[in-house]
């Protein structure tokens, strides 16, 4: 496939997330799920009540808190060399604010996976992964991201906390 052909899958891709299964209630939802994974709040929050809490694997959590500070920082340094603008549709508005217009590779994707990785074994990955699932779809629902920002922000994130976690 080349490039063309992508970035026209992408917007298909992206037009389907604003059109389908949308009513006013899950959009807040949405809203107010995403917000939660602004600049990474809810995976630092987990990873300091882990630290907290659970004295014995306290180095374990804060392991998962590098992770998700490094996938932070290196989210956005790929975002300023990209500087792929967020989608804009016309007749689509974004559903939520953004703090900047860049787009790829989407933070909460990255920081959500990259914590899912890392905190994997504290909790169940079958809370993580989920959790993680729901801030990355939720970007293309609301229209702030591309899908193709969120699969990229996964994969990173990954790496980063698969790379962390060692």
């Amino acid at each position: 496939m080349v490039p063309e052909q992508l970035l026209q899958i992408d917007h298909a891709c992206l037009r389907l997330a604003r059109t389908r299964g949308h009513t006013p209630s899950l959009e807040r939802a949405a809203r107010a799920y995403s917000r939660l994974g602004e600049h990474a709040a809810c995976w630092f929050a987990l990873g300091a009540a882990g630290a907290a809490v659970d004295r014995p694997r306290r180095r374990r959590w804060m392991r998962g808190i590098e992770a998700v500070a490094v996938a932070y920082g290196l989210n956005y340094a790929v975002k300023v060399v990209v500087r792929r603008r967020r989608p804009e549709l016309s007749d689509l508005p974004q559903l939520s604010p953004t703090v900047s217009r860049l787009s790829f590779p989407s933070a909460h994707a990255t920081t959500s996976f990259a914590a899912a990785r890392a905190f994997a074994g504290l909790l169940p990955p079958g809370a993580l992964y989920p959790a993680a699932a729901a801030f990355a779809i939720s970007r293309p629902y609301l229209g702030v991201h591309y899908p193709s920002d969120v699969v990229a922000g996964a994969l990173l994130g990954t790496a980063i906390g698969r790379l962390v976690r060692r």
